[in-house]
């Protein structure tokens, strides 16, 4: 369970400064439905850039903004984006929500306020007295970082050195700490490590996204009901849920893979990872470009036991793809071959390096299950290709100027020619395998016991439902806090 205790010196300090500052928290509840948003707020958002330094943008962590760089509202259905047979080469129908239209232009806004919101409304993270610590390989520490601003504390955000440079600009400009670590992607170790150091010191406070469930609370909650919301919305007589497909990064958007299972049993739910570092796959370990996702370990709040299968998705071909969709060549190709429309070519520019492995992640798993144009498999796009700008200039130096030859070779060999290697369906003991791999982070170097181990997998305490269900506690809590600054009275 989520910890709730209120430690009241802490808590008297955070309503003073959010008093102060004129912080009102949204519920996890108003995440999922905006439209209870109080309208005086929903009127002073029209002024506000979504990307802006405003406490107001709070309310902004849900999967139904508009599609508005400033001032935008909500809707009632997520922005998706269903991705058409002649570009996956399958007949099944993928569905991907998107995740640029969220404050920073990423959902790990959204997970690092899960993690973040519990410690803030009972006290136990002081303003005062303490700095948010966001290990992370990239985007949950932006997200970190940008929660941490707006509500008044500072924010450290530790990443890899090899992470792309828009990542360490952006940090910069938001006025994080920030800490690179050796490696790349896949160098989650040397995160923990930097974890382990700031916390011989009382004013860090760690906010870990690969073991805190304030993680899996907000995806399940969130995440997983606008999935749903997209699916009912889109869906025609005869169609069937019948897949979803994350990479695993701190596997907290599988949890939104647990409550669609729950809606929809006969769903399948595949998790992700790069084939240069396959240790869900076959134990393995090393180094990849797929940006977003960590590994060389199996994250503490992963629901192993409720996950179908694994997908491995070769790195170079989601950096190929980024390419082929947001070059000029590879548009005209898009348009000219394919026949896609202009406003989905422009669309396809909201698929980040990671958003595009899990689209990767759906095509071979509907091969795999031979899904036909009845069924609908769902991701997520965790962030667009604005945070790579220089990877594609990268691909340019090293492979030299792009042509419609080259985008149609992309097309054909890294998303058409996909095959149905690097993958396995799990069986209870495949499972069980890739759950024990927890033994070797999270008991031996980490600290947890074995006995929260076994909870984990046989659920003795009801750990995930009692999870899951805390997000009414925490709205309690949260609505308490607001009552307690008086702000909503003033509005």
């Amino acid at each position: 369970m989520i910890d709730l205790t209120i430690n009241k010196t802490g808590l008297e300090h955070n309503l003073r400064k959010a008093k102060e500052n004129r912080i009102i928290i949204p519920t996890i509840a108003q995440m999922q439905h905006p439209e209870t948003i109080p309208e005086k707020i929903r009127e002073r958002l029209k002024t506000v850039g979504l990307w802006d330094v405003d406490p107001l943008n709070l309310f902004r962590i849900t999967w139904k903004n508009e599609a508005k760089e400033s001032g935008g509202l909500f809707q009632a259905v997520p922005n998706y984006i269903e991705l058409p047979p002649a570009l996956t080469g399958v007949p099944c129908r993928i569905v991907a929500m998107v995740g640029k239209w969220f404050p920073t232009g990423c959902h790990k806004v959204g997970a690092s306020f899960g993690c973040l919101a519990p410690r803030l409304v009972t006290g136990q993270f002081d303003v005062n007295r303490h700095k948010a610590v966001w290990p992370s390989t990239g985007n949950y520490c932006r997200g970190g970082a940008f929660n941490s601003r707006l509500l008044g504390a500072q924010g450290v955000a530790i990443l890899p050195a090899e992470m792309s440079q828009e990542r360490f600009d952006w940090l910069h400009e938001i006025g994080a700490e920030v800490i690179a670590t050796p490696g790349c992607e896949s160098n989650v170790k040397e995160i923990f490590d930097k974890t382990n150091e700031l916390k011989q010191d009382p004013q860090y406070m760690i906010f870990n996204q690969f073991e805190e469930m304030g993680n899996p609370l907000w995806h399940y909650n969130v995440t997983g009901n606008a999935l749903a919301d997209v699916y009912e919305a889109i869906k025609r007589p005869g169609d069937r849920f019948a897949g979803a497909a994350f990479t695993s990064g701190s596997a907290g958007t599988m949890s939104a893979g647990d409550l669609l299972k729950e809606k929809y049993p006969h769903l399948k739910l595949a998790v992700g990872e790069a084939l240069q570092c396959p240790t869900i796959l076959e134990n393995g370990f090393g180094g990849h470009r797929i940006e977003g996702i960590g590994d060389k370990h199996i994250p503490w709040i992963h629901n192993v036991k409720n996950t179908d299968m694994v997908i491995d998705i070769d790195d170079e071909d989601s950096q190929r793809l980024l390419r082929l969709f947001n070059t000029p060549e590879g548009q005209a190709y898009l348009k000219n071959e394919l026949h896609l429309d202009d406003e989905l070519i422009e669309k396809l520019t909201w698929l980040g390096i990671s958003g595009i492995a899990n689209v990767l992640c759906c095509i071979k798993m509907a091969k795999y299950y031979e899904f036909t144009e009845r069924d609908v498999v769902g991701t997520v796009l965790t962030d667009s290709a604005v945070m790579y700008g220089s990877r594609i200039q990268e691909l340019n130096d090293r492979y030299g100027a792009y042509n419609p030859h080259e985008a149609a070779m992309d097309h054909a060999l890294h998303m058409l020619g996909l095959k149905l290697d690097n993958m396995q369906e799990l069986t209870y003991a495949d499972r069980k395998r890739v759950h024990n791999l927890k033994y070797y982070t999270w008991v031996e170097q980490q600290g947890k016991t074995v006995e929260e181990l076994n909870a984990l997998w046989y659920d003795t305490e009801g750990t995930w439902d009692t999870v899951h269900a805390q997000a009414k506690d925490l709205d309690d809590l949260i609505n308490a806090f607001n009552e307690a600054t008086g702000l909503l009275k003033d509005l």
